[in-house]
């Protein structure tokens, strides 16, 4: 695949306020790479060879903790960054890049990452505002498990999902990727048994729609309540 069309990307998130012929030079150094569903884009620990913008497609940010837990840490959507571990001062992945779908990301050599941020300082800018927003995310999840109840978790995690990624259908906001009860356990910090009991609940109550890996939010408001603590 050749590179890609500067006019195609500029709208997207990294590029912003960047010159035409400097996201061209940037496009002409990329290198095309399709991942199908269930492949690793990169692996936790593992040396950090590349740095990646998502094109097409939704990734799952996989931590696994020291005593083997697996904890999903964000999902990632087309037009944004992912594996800038240089961009923390790493030489090693954080954690791991599973495709959630059929993907396409466009990878750069981790060498080039220095120089990249220092010719082009309207790419770094949008990188660094990236990695902050990612660390208050993060921060605002430690919050979460430290203080909110576990339905408020589940509520928040469903409506951010949503937002992230919902297409509106005649039933309601589809989660447009595939998600299980599983997942969203792993989002949360929670049991599979009290995500599914929670789902069903709101199944009951029909406050959602959900099936194998699908998830339908009919009605939001009540999501939005319990997510700020109402009982």
């Amino acid at each position: 695949m050749g590179s890609l069309d500067a006019s195609l990307v500029c709208d997207l998130p990294p590029f912003e306020h960047m010159a035409r012929q400097d996201i061209a030079a940037l496009l002409e150094r990329a290198r095309s790479i399709r991942v199908e569903k269930g492949a690793a884009v990169f692996g936790q620990d593992e040396a950090a060879h590349s740095f990646f913008l998502l094109l097409d497609g939704h990734v799952r940010v996989v931590r696994v903790t020291p005593d083997g837990e697996q904890v999903i840490a964000r999902y990632i959507s087309s037009g944004e960054l992912m594996g800038i571990a240089q961009a923390l001062g790493r030489s090693t992945y954080p954690a791991s890049a599973i495709a959630a779908v059929d993907c396409v990301v466009l990878a750069w050599p981790g060498a080039m990452w220095t120089e990249v941020v220092s010719r082009y300082p309207g790419f770094a800018s949008n990188t660094y505002k990236t990695v902050g927003s990612r660390l208050q995310d993060a921060q605002d999840r430690i919050v979460e498990m430290a203080t909110e109840r576990v339905e408020q978790r589940v509520a928040n995690a469903v409506l951010k999902l949503a937002a992230q990624t919902g297409r509106r259908t005649e039933e309601g906001i589809l989660i447009d990727l595939p998600i299980s009860r599983q997942d969203i356990s792993e989002m949360t910090g929670t049991t599979l048994h009290t995500v599914s009991r929670l789902m069903s609940a709101w199944e009951a109550a029909g406050w959602v729609k959900s099936g194998r890996q699908r998830i339908v939010v009919v009605e939001g408001h009540k999501l939005m309540l319990l997510a700020g603590g109402a009982k």
